[in-house]
């Protein structure tokens, strides 16, 4: 049995109807195993690993669930497995509203005074571009957005399918399988998401992994093999939800 750790509403990722690609990738996973699957949902906030990977079933020594998907490398509150992704932060905006000549972030810095005094720039507050909005003096500009809400049914990518959408922000800077998905997504305006390129100091880029308990090597090892024999279908489904893509360090040469 192949039992899954997921937010219930959190698209493009997973949610409970299974439209999520991280759904997807779990479903393959599962069926290259030849396991069935299972679920057990808590929203990705604080106290997501205690409810899920760390808990037990009532009157039980097993455990609620065995895999979360979608973590950075290097996480710290699990085993990590091998990246089966890498991606960028990105931008978004609405097209036809002055902002088509931008295409990275220096273009908005050559945006003429009166066009970056107006910016409503959608940031959430521990996102590297904080960083990159300090060093270049938007700061000022910068829409804040809580990382972990506490409630259930609000999700990240509500920045970009409504609060972009409707005007109430121009640009949001935001994870890029977001940003791509809700682009892809936009039917009552044309957004446009654009990868972030790499900056000097800051990191836009990460490895997203699975992770599992500590100590539970053999478990891990066949998790690790089964993204290493589906990688062309994994990078299949990223790609049907508008997922930016990034080489991976080759794997071989660091090992």
């Amino acid at each position: 049995m192949l039992r899954v750790c997921q937010d219930p509403n959190n698209l493009p990722f997973s949610n409970r109807a299974l439209q999520g690609f991280e759904n997807k990738i779990a479903a393959l996973l599962a069926a290259d195993l030849g396991w069935q699957i299972d679920y057990t949902w808590y929203p990705q906030r604080m106290g997501f690993i205690r409810n899920t990977l760390r808990a037990k079933n009532p009157d039980s020594d097993s455990f609620k669930c065995d895999l979360v998907t979608g973590v950075a490398s290097g996480f710290d509150m699990g085993a990590t497995t091998r990246p089966y992704y890498r991606s960028t932060y990105a931008m978004a905006y609405v097209k036809g509203k002055g902002l088509d000549g931008v295409h990275t972030l220096e273009d908005l810095l050559t945006l003429s005074p009166a066009q970056r005094a107006k910016l409503r720039l959608g940031v959430f507050g521990r996102s590297p571009v904080t960083d990159w909005l300090l060093e270049n003096g938007l700061i000022d500009k910068m829409v804040s957005y809580q990382t972990q809400s506490g409630d259930a049914e609000r999700y990240p990518g509500e920045m970009v399918e409504k609060d972009l959408a409707n005007g109430v922000i121009d640009v949001a800077f935001i994870w890029g399988p977001i940003a791509g998905y809700f682009a892809r997504q936009a039917t009552a305006v044309p957004i446009l998401a654009i990868p972030l390129k790499p900056h000097p100091g800051i990191q836009f880029e990460f490895d997203i992994a699975m992770a599992v308990r500590f100590g539970e090597a053999a478990y891990k090892q066949r998790i690790d093999e089964a993204i290493d024999r589906n990688r062309p279908k994994i990078n299949a489904i990223l790609a049907e939800y508008g997922v930016p893509l990034l080489a991976q360090p080759d794997r071989a040469a660091a090992r």
